[in-house]
């Protein structure tokens, strides 16, 4: 990986960190809900988008280094599994089984095929 690369991958997560910051204070300030609706639009968006980068790499209509930018530097940083779980557990803790397992599920499938949705986007242009 060259050094411009490097940079450009650092910077991307750094822009991701910080959109994934404002979308969710935005959600959080418009929806007032136990579910953790920000976090969910980020994840699926972010499944959607990573979907149609790696489909746009296979149909050559990204260089592999613009991929890994926008893949594991931009995207990397917008979406947060981490979250999602800590959110998920909350709701556990809370007693709000079925927010749990709706956060947990809902965002395995839906994001699951946003990815794929994304995949077939991606390959298609």
């Amino acid at each position: 990986m060259s050094v411009a690369v490097f940079i450009l991958l650092s910077l991307a997560g750094g822009v991701g960190a910080v959109a994934r910051f404002v979308l969710d204070g935005l959600v959080r300030s418009r929806v007032s809900s136990a579910m953790p609706w920000g976090t969910i639009l980020i994840n699926i968006s972010g499944s959607l988008l990573l979907g149609l980068v790696t489909g746009m790499l296979g149909a050559q209509l990204l260089t592999p280094e613009l991929q890994l930018v926008l893949g594991a530097g931009f995207l990397g940083g917008y979406t947060t599994s981490s979250t999602a779980s800590v959110e998920t557990v909350r709701l556990l803790q809370q007693r709000r089984m079925v927010l749990a397992l709706g956060n947990l599920l809902g965002t395995l499938v839906v994001g699951s095929a946003a990815a794929t949705l994304g995949l077939v986007l991606g390959a298609a242009l």
